[in-house]
């Protein structure tokens, strides 16, 4: 039985001679390979909810004394304690602190780009 026969191409693809002619791709960015002094205004993603048994406590009260103030009194004055607590730990973090998710917020990561701008050229 003859060899099969195949066209030109696949004989130098089998052989490897394709490898020897070829030579490595020129590569050029079509960008400078340097990072912007700036980055995208992102949203920041809403925080955890605080406070929310002590709401469904109030309001199950108020449900069950037909939104009577004066019967809730005590379950009012806990969620108001619980909403000044939370607001105050929210006024005490750090501006310079990390996001929840451990990540710097876009506002801080472009103001420490506007600080420390990247090299573009050498010496």
């Amino acid at each position: 039985m003859a060899a099969p026969v195949h066209p030109a191409w696949v004989t130098r693809w089998i052989s490897g001679q394709w490898r020897q002619r070829k030579r490595p791709p020129n590569i050029r960015p079509t960008r400078p390979l340097v990072l912007a002094n700036k980055v995208a205004n992102r949203r920041e993603q809403a925080g955890e909810a605080t406070c929310i048994t002590e709401m469904s406590v109030m309001m199950a009260c108020w449900k069950q004394n037909d939104f009577n103030d004066a019967a809730c009194a005590e379950e009012i004055r806990i969620f108001y304690d619980c909403v000044a607590k939370a607001e105050k730990e929210r006024k005490d973090r750090n501006e310079d602190t990390l996001s929840p998710r451990g990540n710097l917020t876009s506002s801080k990561v472009n103001k420490l780009l506007r600080r420390f701008p990247q090299i573009t050229h050498y010496v």
